[in-house]
Parts: structure tokens; sequence; C-alpha cells
């Protein structure tokens, strides 16, 4: 009996760790045969999630379970990726379903998985994040950047610069080394607002550049000396000019009333 409540308590110290689940390697590690495996599925203590996967103790998993549960189905070398690594590193808002996972090779078809395959992996591609194996950042956009909508790449871009783990030194070096992946051109038009050159600082600047450059318009100089005046975007052909601070970037009423008197 204390055997069986040692088995037991080595069992939740597990899943405690990987959000609730085990797979059926594990249990073997923590000395369940195949035919305890059973029993504790008949008896409750164990639910099938997907082949080879269990929750234990009941079935109602948080995001964080459902993930866990899909790179364990997957086995060893799966990483959580595209939308669902996006949510995962807080760049998207919500979970997608299915559950999203990246293979380097082979793996088998998981009906209630979308799976991914990718010969391009490298160690700098991997990460991990509240115990998850998941794709680094640079990976995950560039994945994005080949399977969701351009706004929603950008959304991701934007999210990740205001968290601040947007390395765009670190999203070239993949792109350098990424072959023929299909993000790749998105993922650089997407990501030239986001470079930060010199002669840019607010977010509101980069996203107005974009919104020019999506609509084929003319580019401005931005943050120029005109007159003694430093402008946000100017054409200078056409010496028309446009401001685009806002009360809380000047963080004072009097500052936000000089720059309209200018």
């Amino acid at each position: 009996m204390r055997a069986q409540a040692r088995s037991h308590h080595r069992l939740a110290e597990v899943a405690k760790a990987q959000h609730g689940v085990v797979d059926r390697a594990q249990l073997r590690v923590l000395g369940y045969s195949d035919a305890a495996i059973g029993r504790a599925a008949t008896s409750g203590r164990l639910h099938r999630v997907h082949r080879g996967v269990y929750a234990v103790g009941h079935l109602r998993l948080s995001a964080h379970g459902r993930c866990h549960a899909a790179v364990l189905a997957c086995g060893p070398g799966a990483l959580l990726s595209h939308s669902s690594a996006a949510w995962l590193w807080g760049l998207a808002p919500k979970l997608p379903a299915p559950v999203e996972v990246v293979l380097q090779t082979g793996g088998h078809r998981r009906d209630s998985i979308c799976v991914h395959h990718s010969r391009i992996l490298q160690p700098p591609d991997r990460a991990l994040r509240d115990g998850l194996p998941v794709t680094a950042i640079p990976r995950v956009v560039l994945d994005l950047a080949s399977t969701v909508p351009r706004r929603h790449l950008e959304r991701a871009l934007n999210r990740a610069e205001a968290l601040g783990v947007l390395d765009v030194g670190e999203i070239d070096a993949l792109l350098a080394r990424a072959g023929r992946h299909p993000g790749i051109g998105a993922l650089r038009s997407a990501l030239s607002s986001h470079r930060e050159p010199s002669f840019t600082r607010s977010g509101l600047e980069r996203r107005f550049l974009g919104l020019l450059r999506d609509s084929d318009l003319p580019m401005p100089a931005v943050n120029a000396y005109v007159c003694g005046f430093e402008l946000d975007a100017y054409w200078e052909a056409e010496r028309f000019t446009v401001e685009l601070d806002s009360y809380e970037h000047h963080r004072s009423r009097a500052a936000f009333e000089r720059d309209r008197a200018r």
C-alpha cells in the first residue's frame, strides 16, 4: 500500500508540472504497467486525452494543459507552434483550436492536433515557456507570416514589441537560414516598420508609415527639421506635413497645446 501511495504521489507531481497531463512513457517510468494504466483509466484516475496521453484525475484541462497534451502526443522533439505558440508567448489573445505543433521530421497524424513539419528547425528556434516546449519568438512570427492574415501578423509583432521581446536581429538571422519558407516575404515586409531607424521614435509613427506603404502613397521625411521646427512627417515637394502626436505621448496638456500652436 505504501508503494502504491508513493507511486500515486509521484504521478501527481509529474502531472502538476505538466499542467495535469502525462504520457504512457512517463507512466511506465513511474512503475505503471500497461495493465495498471488500464485499471487507472477504468477507475477514473486517468482520462485519455490523445493516444498515449492522459489527464490525471479529471478532464477539465486548462489551455496550458491542452497544449502540453498535444506536445506529449506528438512525441520527443515536438514544439508548440504557430498560433498556439503566439498565444503562449502573449502575442495572441486566445488559444486556437486545434492546438498547433511542429515536428522536425516524421510523426503520426493526429486528428485533434494540427501537426506541422519543418526541416529547418535549429536549437535557436526552440524555447521553454511555462514548462512547455515551444518555438522561439522569431520562429513564431515566421510561421505566422505564412498562415495568418497580414493584420494578425502585424498585431503579433506590435505585441512582441510592447512586451519587449521583439529582437529584429534574431529574426533577420532566422530569415537568412530559412530557405524557402513561405513566410519569408510577408515577414520581411511586416518587419520593415519595426526596424527602429534613428529617425523614427514612436509606435504611432511606425504604424503611420506602414499605412502609407500599404496604400502605395509616397513616403515622407520623418522627424525632419524645417524652418527650425521638427516635423513628424514632411513631404517636401508638396510642402505638406502631418503631426502624429497625442496628449498621452506628451504627458502634459501644456506640451500638447504648444505643439498645436506650432
